[in-house]
């Protein structure tokens, strides 16, 4: 029901603004859908184009001291913003590179057309510095104790070290910039899809 929703507010901006591309944002708590929801949306709107915000994580050389205390300081957000979010609203094509964290190291360059829809999924999508780019911002969470078991059986033998670094990095995020309370819809699967009140 909530992804039922959720394609009808995307089908509404999408009619709305039929000589633009629209952009949405998915950020949220790990472990609570927002990849598995992204792959939905696309394959419910064709020719859309998805960009993860984990293809941004800097090098780990680039990253300042003390970063992992530091939310967003392992980001590289002006990049996301220059390679992908200006051009993509612009109804530009675009080039992005993505740097894996697995590999340690950059992939070659994805070449993209310009797309009507432009879905950006990920940690740290909703930072202030990305937040006039999007037409839609999407909050997607879940309880504590439904993530401990969604992220046990993603990371296995490396959750405690996960859940140790970067849940509070993340917590750490959310509270500093209000993210939950600032998104436009709020989607838990225990609530359903909330449309955010900002004061």
């Amino acid at each position: 029901m909530e992804l039922i929703l959720l394609c009808s507010h995307i089908a509404t901006l999408l009619a709305a603004s039929p000589t633009r591309p629209i952009l949405i944002a998915l950020d949220g708590r790990c472990g609570s859908g927002k990849t598995t929801l992204a792959a939905q949306l696309a394959e419910r709107f064709p020719g859309s184009r998805t960009i993860h915000t984990d293809d941004y994580y800097l090098p780990p050389a680039q990253r300042v001291p003390g970063w992992e205390t530091l939310p967003c300081a392992n980001m590289d957000l002006k990049r996301l913003r220059a390679e992908v979010l200006n051009p993509a609203r612009a109804g530009q094509p675009f080039s992005y590179i993505a740097y894996s964290c697995r590999e340690g190291a950059y992939l070659p360059p994805v070449s993209c057309q310009p797309a009507r829809l432009v879905i950006v999924e990920g940690s740290y999508s909703h930072h202030p510095a990305l937040a006039d780019c999007y037409d839609l911002r999407v909050f997607v969470t879940c309880s504590k104790a439904e993530q401990t078991l969604r992220l046990q059986a993603r990371e296995g033998a490396r959750y405690p070290a996960f859940a140790q670094r970067w849940i509070p990095l993340e917590e750490g995020y959310f509270a500093k910039y209000s993210i939950e309370e600032s998104a436009d819809l709020i989607l838990d699967p225990e609530k359903g899809m909330i449309e955010a009140t900002k004061s």
